[in-house]
């Protein structure tokens, strides 16, 4: 599978007037496409490639601890009914952004720009992106910890240190490292996940009924409406993953006549379809946390490093379960926080480049995620996991739920909204009200009544209100605006259409006056100053705005 292309020249000061960093952001074997759209000529990988990778991510630990944490507080009835609302929520907002990032190529910060937001306004959404990155980062970090510990007897802090520091060579090389990694490691880790729990239910199969009976701590076993819907809130925290999965399908190939039943199967599958592996894990988290919990006490059976101890001890010699246990933990470590410290890198590059128009590379950017997320292992974040999940959940909800309502009823339904994305500098408003109001407005008041500012009564809805609030306030805004603050300019200055005669981007390439390199139609526009072309990565940087085009 060849992924080479010419490689440019290193990275270069701007000039003193302003001129752009031209060859700094397209370096593009440590870039990885950061700034801007994927061109045709990288994106070689088959579209079932491209869904193994973006799924391999899905190995994460953490779906475990949630779905225990949710069951043993309340009931086994309350946190799959939870479980499920969240996952239906998930898979609908998904499919859009899914369907975007693979058809025209593009992360999801480009697609939030022209869908709502703006240029500057999806700053908003870049920092609640790479937040998620860096929780879960610490998330897994801390289950791989407890498994060092239990395996290696290391301390903890030493664990955090190996588990952040581990992942650092392997994602250097984004893209075309990560996909043999995950497609590889992939039927080893589903090997050691199915395997205990299928021993596990065959040998006992009394264990599907204790689980099914379990009340939780705080409930009676009943169905209630506020233990649903809290539970739903920490699961929905995870609707940001799409934003990972995206920064994978954004190298589809195109999508033609051969392959169209494989490209849509791939798109739906590790688009919005990777919820479901999701839902089936937090389900196995609250099965095994049951499982284990009359022998490990309540706290530790939140911990997947003992829920699968547990399991492996059912059906192996004892001296081979705590490697195995440590052996799963590791592997699924490894394979989302590459993910996490990958799509971490992309949002806080984009956002700071926009910002200063200043590009320090994409690598800075993965050393400061890394340091969050160490920052939050070394504070325990682990021990208060469901309140930092609920209320991280609100805002998330509100920005996915904001851009899916903005391409299903205001690009299709209202036709307010561009259906083609636009992401370059010049060509968008620098805030667009429409996404902005809100998001703000959703995240703000959801967050309030997680706070109980509107009353203990309210205070389970957040997430509902979040989701409600974006879903009706977006087009409202639309409709108010009459779409006048998505697009700047409706012309780019270049002659050929940005698509091909498939609808797929076109591959034509087109030279950069400014920093000399070459690119694909869709990361192009004309330039005010000369009559040539500049790239979006020049626009980004161009400090002057000398070849910005005007409005």
């Amino acid at each position: 599978m060849s992924t080479t292309q010419s490689r440019p020249s290193a990275a270069t000061e701007p000039e003193p007037d302003g001129t752009p960093q031209g060859g700094g952001a397209v370096k593009e074997t440590l870039e990885d496409y950061t700034l801007r759209f994927a061109p045709r000529s990288y994106r070689r990988w088959t579209p079932m490639v491209v869904a193994t990778t973006a799924l391999g991510g899905i190995a994460y630990m953490a779906d475990f601890s949630i779905g225990a944490g949710i069951g043993l507080s309340h009931g086994t009835g309350n946190a799959l009914l939870a479980i499920g609302v969240a996952a239906v929520l998930i898979f609908v907002t998904g499919f859009p952004l899914a369907y975007y990032g693979a058809r025209y190529n593009l992360d999801l910060d480009l697609i939030t720009r022209g869908a709502g937001f703006g240029y500057f306004g999806s700053v908003l959404t870049s920092v609640i992106f790479a937040s998620f990155t860096f929780i879960f980062f610490a998330l897994e970090g801390s289950i791989m910890a407890q498994g060092l510990k239990l395996g290696l007897h290391l301390p903890l802090w030493i664990g955090y240190l190996v588990s952040t520091f581990m992942v650092i060579p392997l994602v250097i090389y984004g893209m075309k490292a990560l996909s043999k990694l995950q497609v590889w490691t992939t039927p080893v880790w589903l090997l050691l996940m199915v395997g205990p729990l299928v021993y596990v239910v065959a040998e006992d199969p009394g264990t599907v009924d204790r689980f099914l009976a379990y009340a939780g701590t705080s409930g009676d076993g009943g169905i209630n409406t506020a233990s649903v819907l809290l539970g739903a809130g920490v699961c929905l925290s995870l609707i940001a993953q799409i934003g990972e999965q995206i920064d994978y399908l954004r190298f589809m190939p195109p999508r033609t006549d051969k392959n169209r039943r494989a490209w849509w199967t791939a798109v739906v599958m590790a688009g919005p379809g990777w919820v479901v592996l999701g839902a089936l894990k937090q389900a196995i988290g609250v099965f095994l946390a049951v499982y284990i919990l009359s022998g490990v006490g309540p706290a530790a059976a939140t911990e997947p490093i003992q829920q699968f101890r547990g399991a492996f001890d059912a059906m192996m010699p004892s001296w081979l379960v705590v490697p195995l246990a440590v052996v799963l933990v590791v592997i699924s470590q490894i394979k989302i926080n590459v993910t996490n410290a990958y799509s971490g890198s992309l949002a806080w590059t984009n956002s700071f480049t926009r910002v200063t128009r200043r590009y320090p590379g994409r690598m800075v950017f993965v050393l400061v995620n890394l340091g969050f997320a160490l920052a939050l292992m070394e504070a325990d974040m682990f021990s208060f996991l469901n309140d930092i999940l609920s209320f991280y959940s609100n805002c998330a909800i509100a920005w996915v739920v904001t851009v899916a309502t903005d391409i299903m009823v205001n690009k299709y339904v209202l036709k307010l909204s561009p259906l083609q994305p636009e992401f370059r500098r010049g060509m968008l408003y620098a805030v667009n009200p429409v996404g902005v109001v809100s998001f703000v407005a959703a995240s703000g008041l959801s967050i309030a009544m997680y706070f109980h500012a509107l009353g203990d009564a309210l205070q389970p809805y957040s997430p509902v209100a979040a989701v409600v609030i974006a879903f009706v306030l977006t087009p409202v805004m639309a409709l108010v605006t009459r779409g006048k603050y998505y697009l700047r300019r409706t012309d780019d200055g270049v002659a050929e259409p940005l698509l091909d005669e498939s609808g797929n981007p076109s591959a034509s390439p087109y030279t950069c006056h400014v920093c000399a390199q070459e690119y694909e139609r869709p990361d192009v526009t004309a330039c005010v100053t000369h009559e040539a072309h500049v790239c979006s990565l020049c626009l980004s940087t161009d400090r002057s705005g000398e070849h910005v085009l005007p409005v």
